[in-house]
């Protein structure tokens, strides 16, 4: 059986199976545990590549597990446990999880009161076990539930449960527990780190304490290399093993499920268990589980999680200087969804000299985009066209995608929707004008943006208002210039102008003007960057794939509005992508969120923040329509995990893109001397760098880099320090609050 067919297996049986990263043990979906995925949603979700999760309890109709963790219990089991003949494991830990049918309200843990390790767990509501045939972390397969749990009653099976723990430390301690050591020296290896006697007891379910470590942990800013990922790394495990009090085992599991993934380049186990054990036995200034009792019952899935206390003070920002924090590049693991869109994507894979995701998605969505252009929209009138930049290095890939494109274009019949270059607005509005749905494809794109910014002519100027005006004129009609000798211009009826542009990275962030970034031509832009280059491939000539070439034959063909006749290709009516009920109410969540954003930026009096957050809602609806009909093309329908996708990728993305024109946009040439001296020292090791060598870096004179770095240190943005060599003290230029981990 597949691992689909497993999936499938156990939903039938009344289980709801939840998707889990391959070789992980805990979902990153959020909200998970809503999760009631349908047979008809499981091929989205499940393939040979990943794990799969029961979510127990109430929604699987009562099921628990009793999850004997260490060897004690596993022996003693047997002989406390109500017998059942559901019973999975592993290799190393054979008939370790005992399932049942019972009435627990939440899930319990019973933990050594020495070192905290977990003795056993009984999970309920709320909880989620792995089950065969995944893949444990350490690489041994799970066995598969086959067998039927047994239903008992709730309140013997937690008494059950609580004798074997007790049994348990019997044998593990046969003299007894010991004595808790005095204040400085304490027996609890997390106690130890706080100075307080004992670990505060509060009644609060071990699943609402792990649900809000993960949120915020989640919104730990990652670990980037060159920008001192360090301290911020190191400060996550502190707050999970002191600030939760979660077992260090527990907190590595989580630091890898949930933000390894995110960090660039993702630690290794090692460097993260370092950091854990560090986090655990180093002295701190907070009580134990000071984090764990701030509140006794939040809604786990809460968003006003604030983690300002956890980061270190170079993660943070004054009043002062109040910018965008950084999270991170996009996790490779958003540049995925299903059906048409990965389809191309792996094709293009395939076949690249340097493949590259990140422009294999761009390109592959720019396409299902242009192909859905005048044929569909959701319920808000919101359409497929969308704006999509990838920057890379380079010889990096960023030409593949585009080739991939106008090959399936050509096969299909529709070479003639395929632009290059913007000679002009006019130039635009004319190909629309004759073929209203198009595809531009323009490399170097940041040229353009440099001759709009110094044009001394409307020819240029007429390029951008062009492009702001076909984004929001989809659902409308656009208005040709009247012409010499014409008295009717005409119009062109819902125009799908879809750019798939790539450019390097800071010649496209320095080429951008305030302007740009607060006339909405910014905002429009869904902007993702490649990274390195990743490693060559020898290229091949591969066929195009038939199901993408019979797809995107079926956009070709598809009309919506075939009862119009000759009337639907010059005004058609395109066919409503419905949302399911729990993704409209997920949509209005992001809504709100892009709303509270757009109120703080405004407070601040933030033109750049108001301009991008204004957006948000209306890209999260265009990437959730994409999500939709590249998933399934004959019927979309616009799902909770359509939106989750798309919500979590418009975020990321609007904070990375503020984060970066911070840091690249400047009002004029001294400003911008300035943001290249701050990205200079940020990128280097350790946020520092000798006056010498950024003196060299900077490829100025000597008596502008004094001044740009009297600038820089009267407005807080640097620290001199001044250290001692062989020969003289010499200076060294430091980001502010760079803060060295402890």
């Amino acid at each position: 059986m597949t691992l689909l067919e497993h999936a499938k297996a156990y939903l039938a049986r009344g289980w709801l199976p939840v998707p889990i990263p391959a070789g992980t043990k805990i979902p990153i979906l959020d909200a998970w545990h809503k999760l009631r995925l349908t047979e008809k949603e499981l091929p989205a979700h499940f393939s040979n590549d990943c794990n799969i999760g029961l979510i127990l309890g109430k929604p699987s109709g009562g099921l628990v597990d009793a999850d004997l963790d260490c060897p004690e219990a596993l022996k003693l089991g047997p002989q406390f446990l109500p017998p059942t003949p559901a019973k999975t494991g592993r290799p190393s830990a054979l008939e370790s999880h005992w399932w049942y049918y019972a009435d627990i309200p939440k899930t319990r843990q019973f933990r050594d009161p020495v070192t905290n390790k977990m003795i056993i767990e009984l999970r309920s509501t709320g909880g989620q076990t792995v089950v065969g045939p995944s893949i444990h972390p350490e690489g041994e397969q799970y066995s598969v539930l086959t067998d039927e749990p047994v239903r008992v009653p709730g309140p013997m099976l937690e008494a059950c449960v609580e004798a074997l723990y007790h049994a348990a430390l019997k044998v593990r301690y046969p003299n007894g527990i010991p004595e808790p050591e005095p204040k400085e020296k304490q027996a609890n290896h997390s106690a130890i780190l706080s100075g307080s006697t004992h670990a505060p007891s509060r009644p609060q379910s071990a699943d609402v304490i792990e649900r809000r470590a993960v949120a915020y942990l989640d919104k730990t800013p990652p670990a980037i290399s060159g920008q001192g990922g360090h301290p911020t790394t190191y400060t996550a495990a502190v707050a999970l093993v002191h600030g939760f009090c979660l077992s260090p085992d527990r907190a590595l599991e989580l630091l890898l499920a949930h933000y390894n993934p995110r960090c660039q380049p993702p630690w290794t186990e090692k460097e993260l268990r370092h950091k854990v054990d560090d986090a655990a036995n180093k002295p701190h200034d907070k009580p134990y589980g000071w984090l764990r009792d701030a509140q006794a019952e939040p809604p786990p899935e809460a968003d006003d999680v604030d983690i300002s206390a956890l980061l270190p003070t170079n993660a943070k920002k004054d009043s002062d200087n109040n910018g965008p924090l950084d999270p991170g590049p996009l996790p490779e693991g958003m540049l995925r969804i299903p059906g048409f869109v990965s389809e191309v994507m792996d094709h293009c894979l395939a076949a690249a000299p340097y493949p590259s995701p990140v422009m294999a998605f761009c390109g592959a969505l720019a396409l299902q985009s242009f192909l859905a252009g005048r044929k569909v929209r959701d319920p808000g009138d919101n359409r497929s066209n969308i704006y999509l930049l990838g920057l890379a290095h380079s010889s990096a890939g960023k030409d593949h995608p585009r080739k991939v494109n106008a090959r399936i274009m050509h096969e299909v019949g529709l070479a003639n929707c395929l632009g290059e270059r913007f000679a002009s607005g006019e130039g635009i509005q004319d190909s629309l004008f004759v073929t209203p749905a198009m595809l531009f494809q323009t490399d170097e794109i940041d040229g353009i943006l440099q001759s709009i910014n110094k044009a001394k002519d409307a020819r240029h100027e007429n390029i951008m208002s062009t492009l702001l005006t076909m984004y929001s004129a989809a659902n409308s009609v656009y208005p040709m210039r009247r012409k010499a000798g014409k008295e009717s211009p005409g119009v062109i009826d819902q125009p799908s102008l879809t750019v798939f542009g790539t450019a390097i990275p800071n010649h496209y962030y320095d080429a951008l003007s305030e302007r740009m970034l607060t006339n909405g031509f910014f905002a429009r832009m869904v902007i993702i960057e490649a990274g390195p280059r990743c490693e060559g491939q020898e290229p091949r000539v591969l066929d195009l794939p038939p199901r993408v070439l019979k797809t995107a034959k079926w956009w070709e063909h598809f009309q919506p509005g075939e009862h119009q006749g000759n009337l639907q290709h010059l005004h058609p009516i395109p066919a409503v992508v419905e949302y399911a009920d729990d993704a409209m109410q997920l949509l209005v969540v992001a809504r709100h969120e892009a709303e509270v954003e757009y109120s703080q930026a405004e407070a601040k009096n933030d033109p750049v923040g108001t301009t991008v957050w204004g957006r948000v809602s209306e890209q999260t609806r265009k990437l959730a329509l994409l999500y939709a009909v590249s998933e399934n093309h004959r019927t979309p329908l616009i799902s909770a995990d359509a939106v989750r996708w798309a919500s979590s990728f418009v975020r990321h993305q609007t904070r990375r893109m503020l984060f970066m024109a911070q840091g690249h946009v400047a009002d004029n040439p001294f400003h911008a001397e300035c943001l290249k001296a701050l990205r200079k020292v940020r990128e280097a090791p350790g946020h520092a760098l000798p006056h010498s060598v950024l003196l060299k870096r900077m490829k100025t004179d000597a008596r502008t880099f004094r001044e740009l770095m009297d600038t820089l240190i009267e407005q807080g943005d640097i620290t001199i320090d001044r250290e001692a060599t062989a020969g003289r003290t010499g200076v060294v230029y430091r980001l502010r609050d760079e803060v060295k981990e402890g």
